[in-house]
Protein backbone atom coordinates (compact mmCIF):
# COMPACT_ATOMS: atom_id res chain seq x y z
CA UNK A 1 0.00 0.00 0.00
CA UNK A 2 2.76 2.42 0.57
CA UNK A 3 4.78 1.38 -2.47
CA UNK A 4 1.49 2.33 -4.06
CA UNK A 5 0.58 5.58 -2.66
CA UNK A 6 4.46 6.71 -3.39
CA UNK A 7 3.44 6.01 -7.06
CA UNK A 8 0.04 8.47 -7.12
CA UNK A 9 1.69 10.94 -4.83
CA UNK A 10 4.82 11.03 -7.04
CA UNK A 11 2.36 11.30 -10.59
CA UNK A 12 0.43 13.92 -8.48
CA UNK A 13 3.39 16.02 -7.48
CA UNK A 14 5.03 15.99 -11.14
CA UNK A 15 1.81 17.99 -12.81
CA UNK A 16 2.91 21.41 -12.79
CA UNK A 17 0.93 24.15 -10.44
CA UNK A 18 1.17 27.12 -8.48
CA UNK A 19 3.99 25.00 -6.38
CA UNK A 20 5.81 24.34 -9.51
CA UNK A 21 5.73 28.35 -10.25
CA UNK A 22 6.90 29.33 -6.91
CA UNK A 23 9.74 26.61 -7.07
CA UNK A 24 10.64 28.12 -10.30
CA UNK A 25 10.20 31.88 -9.03
CA UNK A 26 12.43 31.15 -6.30
CA UNK A 27 15.22 29.10 -8.56
CA UNK A 28 16.07 32.74 -9.76
CA UNK A 29 16.80 34.50 -6.25
CA UNK A 30 19.77 34.19 -4.61
CA UNK A 31 19.58 32.29 -1.51
CA UNK A 32 15.14 31.63 -1.73
CA UNK A 33 15.26 27.97 -2.65
CA UNK A 34 15.62 26.44 0.79
CA UNK A 35 13.58 28.74 2.49
CA UNK A 36 10.77 28.56 -0.04
CA UNK A 37 10.78 24.91 -0.15
CA UNK A 38 11.19 24.98 3.06
CA UNK A 39 7.76 26.94 3.32
CA UNK A 40 6.07 25.02 1.10
CA UNK A 41 6.49 21.63 2.77
CA UNK A 42 5.72 22.87 6.13
CA UNK A 43 2.45 23.96 4.57
CA UNK A 44 1.71 20.35 3.51
CA UNK A 45 2.96 19.40 7.30
CA UNK A 46 0.25 21.68 8.50
CA UNK A 47 -2.31 20.17 6.34
CA UNK A 48 -1.20 16.47 7.17
CA UNK A 49 -1.26 16.78 10.91
CA UNK A 50 -4.86 18.38 10.10
CA UNK A 51 -6.21 15.58 8.24
CA UNK A 52 -4.81 13.39 10.54
CA UNK A 53 -6.22 14.71 13.51
CA UNK A 54 -9.12 14.22 12.00
CA UNK A 55 -10.59 17.80 11.78
CA UNK A 56 -9.72 18.55 8.00
CA UNK A 57 -12.82 16.23 7.97
CA UNK A 58 -14.79 18.45 10.40
CA UNK A 59 -13.93 21.26 8.12
CA UNK A 60 -15.31 19.29 4.84
CA UNK A 61 -18.26 18.66 6.40
CA UNK A 62 -19.08 22.70 6.36
CA UNK A 63 -19.26 23.49 2.61
CA UNK A 64 -19.18 27.35 3.76
CA UNK A 65 -15.94 27.08 5.62
CA UNK A 66 -14.14 25.30 2.62
CA UNK A 67 -15.72 28.09 0.31
CA UNK A 68 -13.74 30.96 2.32
CA UNK A 69 -10.79 28.72 2.72
CA UNK A 70 -10.86 28.70 -1.50
CA UNK A 71 -11.88 32.45 -1.62
CA UNK A 72 -8.44 33.33 0.46
CA UNK A 73 -6.03 30.69 -0.86
CA UNK A 74 -7.28 31.99 -4.45
CA UNK A 75 -7.34 35.44 -3.59
CA UNK A 76 -3.71 35.25 -2.21
CA UNK A 77 -2.52 33.29 -5.10
CA UNK A 78 -3.82 35.93 -7.80
CA UNK A 79 -1.74 38.91 -5.63
CA UNK A 80 1.03 36.95 -5.70
CA UNK A 81 1.05 36.17 -9.54
CA UNK A 82 -0.01 39.64 -10.29
CA UNK A 83 2.99 41.10 -8.15
CA UNK A 84 5.13 38.39 -10.31
CA UNK A 85 3.90 40.07 -13.33
CA UNK A 86 4.28 43.07 -12.10
CA UNK A 87 8.12 42.81 -10.93
CA UNK A 88 9.44 39.72 -12.83
CA UNK A 89 12.26 37.51 -10.97
CA UNK A 90 15.39 38.27 -13.42
CA UNK A 91 18.29 37.41 -12.05
CA UNK A 92 20.89 39.95 -11.17
CA UNK A 93 23.74 40.61 -8.38
CA UNK A 94 23.02 42.09 -5.22
CA UNK A 95 18.98 41.82 -5.02
CA UNK A 96 18.29 43.37 -1.73
CA UNK A 97 14.52 44.37 -0.19
CA UNK A 98 12.20 42.91 2.28
CA UNK A 99 10.20 41.04 -0.39
CA UNK A 100 13.19 38.86 -0.89
CA UNK A 101 14.33 37.61 2.46
CA UNK A 102 14.28 34.31 3.89
CA UNK A 103 11.48 35.00 6.18
CA UNK A 104 9.33 35.99 3.30
CA UNK A 105 10.03 33.34 0.67
CA UNK A 106 9.09 30.97 3.92
CA UNK A 107 6.43 32.87 4.58
CA UNK A 108 4.79 32.88 0.92
CA UNK A 109 6.05 29.12 0.47
CA UNK A 110 3.97 28.36 3.68
CA UNK A 111 0.71 29.92 2.41
CA UNK A 112 1.12 28.86 -0.74
CA UNK A 113 0.63 25.07 0.24
CA UNK A 114 -0.67 25.55 3.54
CA UNK A 115 -3.94 27.97 2.36
CA UNK A 116 -5.02 25.32 -0.17
CA UNK A 117 -8.35 23.75 0.25
CA UNK A 118 -7.14 21.63 -3.18
CA UNK A 119 -4.66 20.29 -1.46
CA UNK A 120 -6.70 19.56 1.86
CA UNK A 121 -9.31 17.83 -0.02
CA UNK A 122 -6.47 15.82 -1.77
CA UNK A 123 -5.21 15.04 1.55
CA UNK A 124 -8.86 14.18 2.87
CA UNK A 125 -9.94 12.12 -0.52
CA UNK A 126 -6.63 10.15 -0.98
CA UNK A 127 -5.07 9.56 2.23
CA UNK A 128 -7.55 7.32 3.49
CA UNK A 129 -8.15 5.20 1.02
CA UNK A 130 -4.55 3.82 1.33
CA UNK A 131 -4.79 3.44 5.17
CA UNK A 132 -5.38 -0.47 6.45
CA UNK A 133 -7.70 -1.40 9.84
CA UNK A 134 -6.00 -4.60 9.78
CA UNK A 135 -2.52 -3.23 11.22
CA UNK A 136 -1.14 -2.08 14.52
CA UNK A 137 -0.81 1.60 13.60
CA UNK A 138 -3.40 3.13 14.51
CA UNK A 139 -5.50 5.60 10.86
CA UNK A 140 -3.77 8.58 12.43
CA UNK A 141 -0.03 7.11 12.64
CA UNK A 142 -0.82 5.48 9.02
CA UNK A 143 -2.13 9.01 7.62
CA UNK A 144 1.13 10.87 8.71
CA UNK A 145 3.30 8.16 7.55
CA UNK A 146 2.08 8.60 4.01
CA UNK A 147 1.74 12.68 4.57
CA UNK A 148 5.82 12.00 5.10
CA UNK A 149 5.72 10.22 2.33
CA UNK A 150 3.81 12.80 -0.11
CA UNK A 151 6.01 15.43 1.56
CA UNK A 152 9.21 13.53 0.94
CA UNK A 153 8.23 13.83 -3.25
CA UNK A 154 7.33 17.24 -3.18
CA UNK A 155 10.92 18.47 -1.59
CA UNK A 156 12.62 16.26 -4.30
CA UNK A 157 10.73 17.20 -6.87
CA UNK A 158 10.30 20.97 -6.19
CA UNK A 159 14.57 21.11 -5.27
CA UNK A 160 14.75 19.87 -8.73
CA UNK A 161 12.32 22.33 -10.81
CA UNK A 162 13.87 25.22 -8.31
CA UNK A 163 17.80 24.35 -8.86
CA UNK A 164 17.17 23.45 -12.58
CA UNK A 165 15.47 27.10 -13.28
CA UNK A 166 18.44 27.71 -11.50
CA UNK A 167 21.35 26.97 -13.97
CA UNK A 168 19.23 27.21 -16.79
CA UNK A 169 17.49 30.55 -16.37
CA UNK A 170 19.89 32.87 -14.87
CA UNK A 171 22.34 32.60 -17.82
CA UNK A 172 19.31 34.01 -20.00
CA UNK A 173 17.66 37.05 -18.20
CA UNK A 174 15.41 37.34 -21.47
CA UNK A 175 14.10 33.76 -21.34
CA UNK A 176 14.10 34.04 -16.77
CA UNK A 177 11.76 36.88 -17.39
CA UNK A 178 9.04 35.33 -19.32
CA UNK A 179 9.14 32.12 -17.08
CA UNK A 180 8.65 33.96 -14.62
CA UNK A 181 6.19 35.60 -16.09
CA UNK A 182 4.59 32.87 -16.86
CA UNK A 183 4.59 31.50 -13.67
CA UNK A 184 2.32 34.70 -12.29
CA UNK A 185 0.10 33.69 -14.98
CA UNK A 186 -0.13 30.64 -14.18
CA UNK A 187 -0.76 31.44 -10.08
CA UNK A 188 -3.45 33.79 -11.58
CA UNK A 189 -4.88 31.02 -13.47
CA UNK A 190 -5.33 28.75 -10.92
CA UNK A 191 -6.87 31.71 -8.49
CA UNK A 192 -9.44 32.58 -11.38
CA UNK A 193 -10.26 28.70 -11.61
CA UNK A 194 -10.95 28.32 -7.83
CA UNK A 195 -12.88 31.37 -7.55
CA UNK A 196 -14.91 30.53 -10.49
CA UNK A 197 -15.21 27.00 -9.38
CA UNK A 198 -16.92 28.34 -5.99
CA UNK A 199 -19.15 30.62 -7.84
CA UNK A 200 -20.54 28.29 -9.57
CA UNK A 201 -21.47 25.95 -7.26
CA UNK A 202 -22.95 28.60 -5.14
CA UNK A 203 -25.41 29.02 -8.15
CA UNK A 204 -25.97 24.69 -7.99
Amino acid sequence: MLTAFWVVSFSLVMVPGADWAYAISAGMRERAIAPAIAGMLCGYLMITLVVAAGVGALVASYPAVLSALTFVGAGYLLWLGINILIRPSVPSAGETGMSNTKRAWLFRGFAISGVNPKALLLFLALLPQFTRTDVSWSISRQIGALGLVQILNCAVVYTLVAVGSKFVLRTRPSIARRVSQFSGVAMITVAVLLSAEQLIAFRH
